[in-house]
């Protein structure tokens, strides 16, 4: 047996890594493959079998068979469906609106650095570290004219005479869901929008300030234009949860008065598991899905189209 001895002046270098490792195209997808593994598995697959679901009359038990495009057609003469499209498009209008509003404002607030301003910026954002789920019942147990803490504290006040029907009417059950919405989210896309006024440079308002600009120009001709990324990555997110809006109108107001905050998602989730009718919710999905897309697509074109 041979001994290799080295001295230690020697450099060995280990054996070089083969040729299709040394591409950074491979290295590339090496190091992607097990989160497109997750992806795959999580959003592709189950993104194929809805698909493959809308085609065909798929009863919750039983054989599914196909019935293209008999799902899609029937969408038209589900009237809960549609009336729950305006519903869920008047809801977007006001929640976006209202909701981006807030959160400038907010941002705005707590943008420069005082003494202070920590406790309020976290303040502002501890909604937001609440489920959803969990802010929806704290809504209604405050809400509730039986045992919430609400009604006896306007009562006391003298501003009203007695208990409010928050959620009795329906716009009264819109206007709650929507003050459940901004307490939830608006301390979350104010963050969104802090990052963006504090990307913008110091010396840009120096100079706005020394050629004599008022704090309205500041705000419309520096800030606005330089925050419009930031700005779309928050309404994209905002729009985009309001059309998919379920667990405050499922928990908080079920739906009611008499249908009239029924959501696009609640119909989907009622057709699938109350009337067992999973092609007909899946072809619901499949249209809300492209909608939803086409909708992203359109403010992202308008949004970050250069002035």
């Amino acid at each position: 047996m041979t001994l290799l001895l080295t001295r230690p002046g020697d450099r060995r270098t280990s054996a070089a890594p083969p040729a299709w490792w040394r591409g950074r195209s491979a290295q590339g997808w090496l190091y992607a493959a097990p989160a497109a593994a997750v992806v795959g598995a999580l959003f592709l697959a189950p993104l194929v079998l809805v698909a493959w679901m809308s085609l065909n009359r798929w009863p919750l038990l039983g054989p599914a068979a196909l019935n293209a495009p008999g799902n899609y057609l029937k969408i038209s003469d589900n009237p809960l469906f549609l009336d729950s499209v305006l519903f869920t498009l008047k809801y977007t209008a006001i929640t976006t609106v209202l909701l981006s509003g807030l959160a400038l404002g907010l941002a705005l607030l707590v943008q420069e650095r005082r003494p202070g301003v920590g406790f309020f910026r976290t303040a502002f954002f501890l909604p937001g570290a609440v489920g959803f789920a969990a802010a929806a019942l704290l809504f209604y147990g405050m809400l509730n004219n039986d045992f919430g803490p609400v009604d006896p504290i306007l009562q006391a006040l003298g501003i009203t005479d007695e208990p409010v029907k928050w959620t009795g009417t329906p716009d009264m059950a819109l206007f709650s869901t929507i003050a459940l919405v901004l307490w939830r989210f608006a301390g979350f896309n104010m963050l969104i929008l802090l990052t963006g006024l504090q990307a913008i440079p110091v010396e840009v308002y120096e100079a706005a300030r020394s050629d004599g600009a008022n704090r309205w120009q500041i705000f419309t001709k520096i800030t606005l234009p330089l925050l419009r990324p930031t700005i779309a990555l928050m309404l994209i997110l905002s729009v985009t949860g309001s059309l998919l809006a379920f667990d405050q109108f499922f928990i908080f107001t079920n739906g009611g008065p008499d249908n009239s905050t029924v959501s696009m998602v609640m119909v989907i989730y009622r057709d699938a598991f109350f009337r067992f009718d999973l092609g007909g919710a899946a072809a619901l999905s499949v249209v809300l899905l492209v909608a939803l897309v086409a909708l992203n697509a359109l403010q992202m074109r308008v949004l970050r189209r250069p002035e």
